[in-house]
């Protein structure tokens, strides 16, 4: 195999953290362990005699508040963060055990599993890396409320995002982000420690609803109708559009391998994310499997 292709990765070492779930309020413990090439990003129910969930779009099961995964009737919530900084710091192959129904929320970002990533090392497999490579460009959207959401992908030699979110918040507003994925430092410092946002009205509601209810200024950031509760503030003023940007990469992990294509996507959340990749997959003209090439971004080390 010649060198300028690059090889699949997995953890070098198991590791663990704990945490709470973020709708649930339930205590998760979550061990990360190296896997063979091939494998994929494989949760596993340790609750459930080890019952295995594989983190493939074929599973994803709702969408409304978090990413849902469900494989005959066992579900997995809440694992965008996760599979984002997995995918943001280019692991390809790890079993994820977990020991309850959703995924510990951590303070909201995707900063925690990424120190757990770094604290377990990652090391090169001896199987060539593939990548989903987009051919031509597909669309989702969707209006509701005369609001368009939409979010595109099309042909491009590296794996970049432009998302643009608006949200009539004094705090917020319009936001865009543009972002290539496949740095893992970049993603270290510029995505993964933005932090997930609710509004407290809506967060009211979602507790009514049964949501929401390990939900606090510990793991999100709250916004009050003109201000934000946290008195930390945000860790940017973009925090917001930077945050849609880590759930777009873990929504988007769900392809099964690093994606070659430029993603365009304007006020969309979990549902269109995984419509997306659904359509695209569906759509075989649309994308051709390659072996996945060392990017410019992830020579410069």
């Amino acid at each position: 195999m010649t060198s300028h292709h690059t090889r699949q990765r997995t953890l070098q070492r198991t590791v663990e953290t704990e945490g709470i779930g973020l709708h649930t309020a339930v205590p998760v413990r979550l061990r990360m362990l190296p896997a063979p090439p091939d494998t994929g990003y494989m949760f596993v129910r340790v609750d459930l005699n080890g019952f295995e969930i594989p983190a493939s779009v074929e599973y994803v099961s709702s969408c409304s508040y978090a990413t849902t995964l469900m494989h005959t009737g066992v579900l997995l919530s809440t694992v965008e963060h996760l599979l984002s900084a997995l995918r943001g710091m280019n692991v390809d192959n790890v079993y994820l055990e977990i020991d309850n129904l959703e995924l510990p929320i951590m303070d909201g970002s995707a900063g925690d599993f990424v120190r757990l990533i770094e604290a377990a090392g990652v090391e090169e497999q001896s199987v060539s890396r593939r990548a989903l490579e987009v051919r031509r460009m597909v669309s989702v959207e969707q209006t509701e409320r005369g609001v368009v959401r939409r979010i595109s992908i099309e042909p491009c030699a590296n794996y970049e995002i432009d998302c643009t979110i608006d949200f009539a918040h004094p705090r917020i507003g319009i936001q865009n982000y543009t972002f290539t994925v496949g740095d893992a430092e970049s993603y270290k410092r510029d995505i993964a420690p933005a932090r997930t946002f609710g509004f407290l009205a809506e967060i009211e509601a979602l507790r009514r609803a049964n949501l929401a209810r390990g939900g606090s200024l510990d793991n999100a950031v709250v916004l009050t109708p003109d201000s934000i509760l946290n008195p930390e503030g945000t860790r940017w003023r973009d925090e917001f559009v930077r945050h849609k940007i880590l759930d777009i990469i873990g929504d988007l992990a769900l392809v099964g391998m690093p994606l070659l294509g430029r993603v365009t996507a304007n006020r969309s959340g979990h549902l269109l994310h995984t419509e997306l990749i659904a359509k695209l997959l569906h759509e075989r003209a649309a994308w051709e499997i390659v072996e996945s090439r060392k990017s410019k971004i992830e020579g410069r080390k």
